[in-house]
């Protein structure tokens, strides 16, 4: 089986560094044309440089900040405007790691506005163009912890299971137009923020940081940590005309983790 994403265009949040830019890296690789968000404009630029323009792609970057709605939706709608986007891979930076009883109603608010907020106007605002051409993918990057949730992330927990709830809402309501909605329950990979999250949690524990990343080893049934490049190639398959027929589901990708949750 090839993926084929000649001439379809993709719009990928938090695509900087980690996950998103593995996702970016392998749409491009399947032929489709990106755009990027992310905060920091050298790393934006970086990774537009690198990705694959072999055949005739146009990729395009866009310096956002999930945390700053009003910012976010002054620079993200008129691009969608002028390019109408066929895949829509919704992926935001993770709100700070904590205990629950450490947060107040305030770090909800935030955390939603980021992880729910974002996601949903965003979602609307490439909706019109991919009901006009009866064809469109919606991709959302959640967390195996939306089915058990996982210590030091509560305010992931909490706010990432109220999007996948949405989106299978949403995946009945636009399945006519040939448009599909998918979640992606993601397990421990190997980016910048799990190291973040286990030096935390090391911090906390008063551990070497190498020993909760052994530990996250052992608790995953392949015995390791999983590499962002698998991810891009889950996401290529589901953004792909093969995958029509996959709707409202949420995908595990962690190893066979959340089976020993």
């Amino acid at each position: 089986m090839k993926i084929d994403l000649t001439g379809k265009t993709a719009l990928v949040g938090g695509s900087s560094r980690g996950i998103g830019r593995a996702i970016a890296t392998q749409l491009a690789a399947s032929g489709a044309s990106v755009t990027l968000m992310a905060r920091t404009q050298s790393l934006l630029e970086e990774v537009v440089a690198a990705l694959d323009t072999s055949q005739g792609q146009q990729h395009h970057f866009l310096v956002v900040d999930f945390n700053d709605f009003d910012q976010f939706k002054a620079i993200v709608a008129p691009h969608i405007e002028k390019h109408p986007i066929d895949i829509l891979v919704n992926n935001t930076q993770g709100p700070p790691a904590a205990e629950v009883l450490d947060l107040n109603i305030d770090d909800y608010q935030k955390a939603f506005n980021l992880l729910f907020k974002c996601v949903v106007w965003t979602t609307h605002q490439v909706l019109e163009g991919m009901q006009q051409q009866q064809w469109g993918r919606v991709i959302n990057v959640s967390s195996v912890s939306v089915k058990e949730p996982l210590a030091f992330l509560a305010l992931s927990n909490s706010i990432r299971a109220s999007v996948v709830t949405w989106a299978k809402t949403l995946a009945s309501g636009v399945a006519p137009n040939g448009i599909t909605v998918n979640s992606i329950l993601t397990g421990y990979f190997d980016t910048e923020r799990l190291a973040d999250i286990n030096a935390q949690k090391a911090k906390t524990l008063n551990i070497p940081p190498e020993k909760v990343r052994e530990h996250m080893n052992q608790q995953v049934p392949v015995k390791r940590i999983g590499d962002p490049a698998e991810y891009g190639c889950l996401v290529a398959f589901l953004a792909s005309p093969q995958a029509g027929y996959i709707n409202g589901t949420n995908i595990p990708i962690d190893g066979g983790l959340s089976r020993s949750l």
